[in-house]
């Protein structure tokens, strides 16, 4: 419940919103609501709460979390995205839940990996809080041999999202490592 309280509050950052509103909004009671903002004030979130005005998010940990990612995407993806804080690779991951059946899909990602591998089967240091780790989970129509262009559709559209969403100008190394200024911020694994 927290979790969906939270996108509530995410979605209309800045603004007040009534408990009244939220509990209509997600179905559920006003208590109900109230308790999810004391678990979310616990995790560290900052909610400020106004008699008669409602709630506000004003600020919160930086985690990763649906809530934070959802409202930021172009596309409804609710569903199709797991956020961990630790998991021992996000291919691996990913892996299992398509060996289980999972169809469609799916984005994972991880604030840490304790397992996270490169090409070639070498390790990837992917410590908690240093950065994202993110695996695609896709079940296309293609002949395998097409394949091996993902990793060059990945990289255009990593630069893409750097570029569009700050003034820097991102490199890439071939055949799966994104640079910014000669450091690696971005490497690309793809499996099949």
């Amino acid at each position: 419940m927290k979790e969906k309280v939270l996108a509530f509050l995410t979605a209309r950052e800045g603004t007040f919103v009534s408990g009244a509103a939220v509990s209509r909004a997600l179905g559920v009671t006003r208590a109900a609501v109230w308790k999810a903002i004391k678990a979310l004030e616990a995790d560290g979130y900052q909610i400020e709460a106004v008699p008669k005005k409602g709630y506000r998010l004003l600020d919160g940990p930086d985690r990763l979390s649906e809530a934070h990612i959802l409202p930021l995407l172009k596309n409804d993806h609710a569903g199709s995205l797991i956020c961990l804080e630790t998991v021992d690779s996000t291919n691996n991951y990913a892996k299992t839940l398509s060996q289980n059946g999972r169809g469609g899909t799916c984005y994972i990602v991880a604030d840490e990996q304790t397992g996270g591998r490169g090409r070639r089967g070498r390790s990837f240091f992917s410590p908690a809080g240093r950065g994202v780790y993110l695996t695609g989970l896709y079940h296309p129509d293609i002949l395998p041999s097409l394949v091996s262009n993902f990793t060059a559709y990945v990289a255009a559209a990593v630069c893409r999202a750097i570029e569009n969403t700050t003034d820097l100008k991102p490199a890439v190394k071939w055949p799966n490592d994104i640079l910014l200024g000669g450091k690696k911020v971005c490497g690309i694994l793809t499996e099949m």
